[in-house]
């Protein structure tokens, strides 16, 4: 059951369309919208890659989490997660906490379309088969997207609206 202090969560694999979907859907809503990875960024003053190239990997997710709970403590939000927002159990448990959580799914040919002219996606920088970068990291995360999601909205081939109409029929009211 969602109320009215309840957040909606974006979550999903890179090039699932969270910040997009999540930014037109606030505004439907009349919600405030955060994306947690701009606001690392904003706080840090360095971009995601930056932050990969000096704390590592690691170093990202515990800055990922600070900023989960950070975003979770407000209310009446629309929140755009980074795609290994799932990984850590911590954030599967603030996910669950009071927040409707909908999972983007996407095929793998859509999110290799939508992130091959990205220069800012450290996990597929280094990456010389994107497709089978993301195959592994969805065969990975896929299960964790679906443990923390009430609902999965499918992406692939469909248009912003369509998927912003999706999400509003699937909250509980």
């Amino acid at each position: 059951m969602i109320n009215k202090i309840a957040n909606i969560v974006l979550v999903g694999p890179m090039g699932s369309g969270k910040t997009s979907v999540g930014r037109r859907l606030a505004c439907v809503l009349k919600r405030d919208f955060f994306d947690s990875d701009f606001e690392i960024v904003a706080r840090t003053g360095v971009s995601i890659d930056h932050i990969f190239d000096v704390e590592g990997e690691e170093g990202f997710r515990q800055r990922e989490t600070s900023m989960l709970s950070e975003l979770c403590d407000i209310s009446n939000i629309v929140i755009a997660t980074g795609g290994g927002i799932v990984i850590k159990a911590e954030n599967r448990a603030l996910l669950k906490n009071n927040s409707f959580v909908v999972y983007l799914a996407s095929s793998v040919e859509q999110l290799v379309m939508r992130t091959a002219r990205s220069k800012s996606r450290p996990l597929l920088e280094k990456s010389t088969n994107r497709e089978q970068t993301i195959r592994d990291i969805l065969e990975v995360r896929e299960p964790l997207y679906q443990e923390v999601a009430d609902v999965v909205i499918d992406t692939t081939g469909k248009k912003l609206y369509a998927i912003i109409n999706e999400i509003k029929k699937s909250i509980p009211q």
